[in-house]
């Protein structure tokens, strides 16, 4: 019984372990072993099984007269199980890519409004939208525009900074 506690136990310290380290078995040996297993022998993977080896052998054990032997048969299984189970849930999330990250360039051409005042070659702020969310940026305009205007962002200066003129209707 503590042998299989113990393995339980060091299955979920490794689990922890691979929030740090995961990736480090597939780099082994100069990268050979990369992409040969497909995930197969990351952290997760392998503390899945060694803390489902320990606990289902464990509870088997505790709970029922058989022996060490179809303790550990139980305990096998059941490690089996849970590290194709974390295989699988790994994979689903590593395919769940985001879309690209907005850069300052996509931000030409987007309409907002200015919340501060922009003198003539000076600058005030504007809020802009950029991938839903709302960006509050420092703006210049070669010509005064007033708070609540409507705008365009003609160029971006810097990541913090674009060049606006007032939209004419």
């Amino acid at each position: 019984m503590t042998l299989f506690l113990g393995l339980g136990i060091a299955g979920i310290v490794l689990l922890a372990l691979s929030l740090i380290f995961d990736g480090i078995l597939e780099g082994l040996f100069g990268g050979v072993l990369d992409g040969l297993f497909d995930g197969l022998l990351s952290l997760p993977v392998i503390a899945g099984f060694l803390s489902m080896l320990g606990f289902g052998g464990a509870i088997v054990l505790g709970t029922t007269g058989v022996g060490t032997v179809a303790a550990t048969a139980a305990g096998v299984l059941a490690g089996i199980v849970a590290a194709w189970l974390t295989w699988r849930f790994s994979r689903a999330l590593m395919r769940d890519q985001t879309s690209t990250t907005p850069r300052g360039e996509d931000l030409v051409g987007t309409s907002g409004s200015v919340v501060t005042a922009i003198p003539a070659d000076g600058y005030g702020e504007v809020l802009l939208r950029l991938a839903g969310q709302t960006v509050k940026l420092s703006a210049k305009s070669p010509e005064p525009v007033e708070r609540g205007t409507e705008i365009w962002v003609e160029a971006t200066l810097s990541t913090t900074s674009v060049t606006v003129r007032p939209v004419e209707r």
